[in-house]
């Protein structure tokens, strides 16, 4: 069985909301599948220590340098992540298309993913409309206090 996930970073990897914060976007989210047909198995946020990879799962498999246009394979940032145990020091990179030096968060990928020292994430979510709309993202960046965007995840 395959799960999905929303989740929901700041538009800004460094940043992380205050503990309250964080706890009533949770709860926001989750109120967002309560309705009659609507579910979803576990809402939840976490800290992390170092920027991390918040990933799209099976959803990705391309990248392209942000600086030489160059392709490369989702693997090899998944691999890259895997050996700093998912977290980043610094959130530059040299590419290995051109040998380039640029930050993570300006590689263009086939499917949106990102970087952040924070997220909320909606497990296994079901509703009509599965993904937030912008109305939707703007209550939750309102609620931790700074703008997010939201990842879509399948593994």
């Amino acid at each position: 069985m395959s799960d999905g996930y929303i989740r929901l970073i700041p538009t800004d990897l460094q940043w992380q909301p205050a503990p309250d914060a964080a706890a009533a976007a949770v709860a926001y989210v989750a109120r967002l599948f309560s309705g009659p047909a609507d579910d979803v198995e576990e809402v939840d946020y976490e800290f992390y220590d170092q920027v991390t990879l918040i990933d799209a799962g099976e959803n990705a498999t391309r990248i392209r340098c942000s600086r030489c246009d160059g392709e490369s394979d989702v693997g090899w940032l998944y691999d890259l992540a895997a050996e700093n145990d998912e977290g980043f020091d610094r959130p530059d990179i040299a590419m290995p298309c051109c040998g380039a030096v640029v930050m993570l968060d300006t590689l263009r990928y086939d499917w949106p993913m990102g970087f952040a020292r924070f997220e909320v994430s909606a497990m296994n979510p079901r509703r009509d409309k599965y993904e937030l709309d912008a109305t939707e993202l703007a209550d939750v960046a309102a609620i931790l206090g700074h703008p997010v965007t939201q990842i879509l995840a399948h593994y």
